[in-house]
């Protein structure tokens, strides 16, 4: 398998989203950390980015964005401007090399912080990996910032309190995923 997708890779045939390799867990900074750095399967990050109903010109956020993975398919795939938020600054350096790789500056930004001091008032889509405990902590940041219509995707944890529009479910290599996908309503 492994050197069908060097063949597929060096004769340009998979796509560049198909070519990130998984960084080591150990690159975030645990003390400061939220989540532990797990990759979203790319089957799963395009899932995510579809059931939000992500459109060109659109501006995608993740939160927590670690490999950039989610990033990099908003941009190709969707075509949207993408602005992803991280920790850790050896996976920033990391992502911001594979941007400059792919020529997507113009479409990609990344973002060297927490995700809780984020200003996430410009995004129409902002997308979790987190677990339910830290999407509670950013639950408040997500209502006062979003504006009507944005959504929000969460892969495996919901948001507690708030009723998903959209919950779909995948299997990748025998594992379950779940996708909540909210939709902020009217500010009062």
């Amino acid at each position: 398998m492994r050197s069908t997708l060097i063949f597929l890779t060096a004769l340009g045939i998979l796509p560049a989203v198909a070519q990130q390799r998984p960084f080591e867990r150990n690159l975030r900074e645990h003390e400061q950390t939220l989540a532990p750095f797990v990759a979203s399967p790319q089957v799963v990050v395009d899932k995510m980015l579809a059931a939000a109903g992500l459109k060109p010109g659109e501006t995608m956020y993740d939160l927590g964005c670690g490999d950039g993975r989610v990033l990099i398919t908003a941009a190709q795939k969707f075509k949207a401007k993408a602005v992803g938020v991280e920790l850790s600054a050896a996976l920033v350096a990391a992502t911001n090399q594979t941007v400059k790789r792919l020529n997507l500056q113009d479409q990609v930004k990344v973002i060297h912080g927490h995700l809780l001091e984020a200003n996430l008032a410009p995004a129409d889509v902002v997308t979790l990996y987190l677990d339910t405990a830290t999407n509670e902590q950013l639950k408040p940041n997500l209502e006062s910032q979003l504006k009507h219509g944005a959504r929000v995707v969460s892969h495996d944890y919901e948001i507690r309190g708030w009723k998903p529009v959209k919950v779909e479910k995948i299997e990748v290599y025998k594992r379950p995923h779940t996708i909540y996908v909210y939709v902020m309503p009217p500010k009062f």
